[in-house]
């Protein structure tokens, strides 16, 4: 609030929650504190964007004025949202009864002799409730990125010390392993050999079957179901 001699101006920023391509409204108070008429006039360094309703007036004695500021739609987001517009309030003391039809310019000229007060305004634009609440849950997404980042960290940390552990339990136990699969590994071996040789015998059979003309006998069937147990056994084992 500024305070002057002649009124009471509220606020002395300007600030519009400011969004893309929307008509924003700020409101002025004008407290006039005297037992006088008093008469103001408002402007602005930039009146192409700014509407102000009513920018003269009369404020009557002890009585309040209320003045609309509004900036028109905007195309572009101004760079780290930051304005050097800015708004002058000027006030005179008027003649009692004066109306808003008796203000003139010449009022307001202090080579003329008159007393006149001036204010300056700033522009101040403020996220719109919108981009607060996007705002805030940006930072609450951030806290819970980091807490799910810190308990990434500690379930890494929990891995590690198992698998640390596990390789301890089995580099003691070591020597049963190696022992244990050093002796698979033999069976199977001997397993496979096996499964070859009778293989062999097997084409071999056939072969033999097949020169003299006879269907299969007894012998070749047993050697099939031979290589077939085997085969099974060296993939269960495997």
């Amino acid at each position: 609030m500024s305070t002057g001699e002649l009124l009471n101006v509220d606020p002395v920023e300007l600030k519009f929650p400011f969004e893309l391509k929307k008509q924003i409204s700020c409101s002025l108070q004008l407290s006039n504190k005297t037992d006088d008429y008093v008469a103001f006039k408002v402007k602005t360094t930039n009146p192409k964007k700014y509407c102000v309703r009513p920018n003269t007036g009369i404020v009557l004695p002890k009585s309040t004025c209320e003045v609309i500021v509004t900036m028109q739609a905007q195309k572009d987001v101004p760079a780290d949202m930051q304005c050097k517009d800015k708004f002058l309030l000027q006030t005179v003391k008027a003649p009692d009864g004066a109306t808003p039809k008796d203000i003139t310019a010449e009022m307001f000229n202090r080579e003329a002799g008159n007393v006149v007060e001036e204010c300056k305004l700033r522009v101040v634009y403020v996220f719109s409730p919108q981009d607060t609440a996007a705002h805030d849950g940006s930072e609450v997404g951030s806290s819970m990125r980091g807490s799910v980042s810190d308990n990434g960290q500690a379930n890494a940390t929990e891995f590690v010390m198992v698998a640390r552990t596990f390789t301890e339990e089995v580099q003691d136990k070591s020597p049963e392993a190696k022992a244990l699969i050093t002796k698979l590994t033999e069976e199977k071996n001997k397993a496979i050999q096996q499964n070859d040789n009778l293989r062999k015998e097997l084409e071999l059979l056939k072969r033999e079957t097949s020169k003299g003309g006879g269907g299969l006998s007894f012998m070749l069937v047993l050697l099939i179901g031979l290589v077939g147990l085997i085969t099974g056994y060296i993939i269960k084992r495997s």
